[in-house]
């Protein structure tokens, strides 16, 4: 399995992968990965399959688990990094054995109803189609063997399956502005309000409010937002060639801690970013004449975990970006991102007519001007 996606990964939990077999076939042995069910195996006598259900769920191994059950690219507990932070780290791979399947390409016929959760809905799989086979190097790399038959299966994530609402949503501040722009009111939705936990309160410290549930349901912090995560961008200083801008995340889930976060920002100055301080950046060029867009993600054993809800729950870096004197403006929100993306979800943003815009030039009152003229010049008949 790889993870071709740039900016999200699979999370803890991690991935879980399903199928219908064809015809009758069983899975005998596996390594690197293990089913979640034996199901009915009743009429094999002696060796007993692995799995003997129609339908089987694959669910990959813990890390630590004995080496003669690991296989390359496995364990890790079905945590998958994105292509674009770690390439190498997301490939997750198994091995299994089937039976009662055939032994030539004609006569293995291919699963179908592939399904994927990573951890949970989102992702919608195709049908599997017969590509030319794998051949592999033997390990003094003098001779290739091939696979008895290939396939590939496709899989692409919907955020919109995935959620009904936001997970995560953005708010605004600057130094030219006392008004700061919150998150919309209930912007991923209020279904949490009535369980949430108020920051000060004595339930935010009791003993075990950290431990996940099993089928993840969050346990958030009251906001007037009522999501999990929150990302501020403050314009913080304006210089002559240069301006900085500081990015804060903010996690409200108290059972939920995210490990190699992303956070992508599409804005129109991210082409002239001079430097990044404290989170690893690397830009996005979907269009090779546009280098508006750039990923933000932790600097390993620094800040790549962000904690659950709490004093800890936070990361926060610092942009400084050159200005292009032809495109550079902090007039009409300008300064602020077009789009935010949280581990490959789109945060909510505020309405645009709140954003904190510059205040007003002053501009000048012609009857006080006339007023000014006329005591000029009664000054100077006096001293005349």
């Amino acid at each position: 399995m790889s993870n071709f996606q740039m900016y999200r990964h699979i999370i803890s939990p991690g991935w879980t992968l399903s199928w219908s077999w064809a015809k009758k076939e069983v899975l005998w042995s596996m390594v690197g990965a293990q089913t979640t069910e034996q199901g009915d195996c009743s009429k094999f006598k002696g060796n007993i399959p692995h799995c003997c259900k129609k339908t089987p769920t694959v669910v990959d191994l813990l890390p630590g688990v004995p080496y003669n059950q690991q296989f390359s690219n496995c364990c890790k507990g079905g945590v998958m990094a994105a292509w674009g932070q770690d390439p190498t780290a997301s490939v997750s791979a198994f091995q299994v054995s089937v039976g009662l399947a055939g032994t030539s390409n004609k006569t293995v016929k291919l699963p179908k109803n592939f399904t994927l959760l990573g951890p949970g809905p989102g992702y919608t799989c195709g049908p599997a189609k017969v590509v030319p086979s794998t051949v592999f190097l033997t390990p003094d790399r003098r001779r290739k063997t091939q696979a008895l038959m290939t396939w590939n299966v496709t899989c692409t994530y919907s955020q919109f399956l995935a959620s009904k609402n936001p997970t995560c949503c953005v708010s605004f501040s600057s130094f030219y502005n006392e008004t700061i722009t919150p998150c919309p009111t209930c912007a991923c939705g209020c279904q949490n309000k009535n369980s949430c936990v108020k920051s000060n309160s004595k339930e935010s410290h009791k003993k075990g409010i950290n431990t996940p549930k099993k089928d993840n349901t969050p346990l958030l912090q009251c906001t007037h937002h009522m999501c999990p995560i929150r990302v501020h961008w403050h314009v913080k200083v304006n210089y002559r060639d240069y301006w900085r801008a500081k990015v804060a995340v903010t996690n409200f889930n108290y059972r939920m801690n995210y490990t190699e976060w992303t956070l992508v920002v599409q804005h129109p100055n991210l082409n002239n970013v001079t430097q990044v301080f404290s989170f690893d950046y690397k830009p996005l060029v979907p269009y090779e004449s546009i280098n508006d867009t750039g990923m933000f993600y932790g600097m390993k054993f620094y800040n790549d975990l962000l904690m659950e809800a709490g004093p800890f729950g936070n990361v926060q870096s610092e942009v400084l970006l050159q200005k292009d004197k032809n495109t550079f403006s902090l007039k009409q929100g300008w300064a602020f991102p077009r789009k935010v993306y949280f581990n490959g979800d789109e945060c909510m943003l505020p309405p645009p007519d709140t954003y904190p815009y510059l205040p007003n030039s002053a501009y000048a009152n012609p009857t006080s001007i006339l007023s000014m003229a006329a005591s000029l010049l009664l000054i100077l008949l006096s001293m005349g």
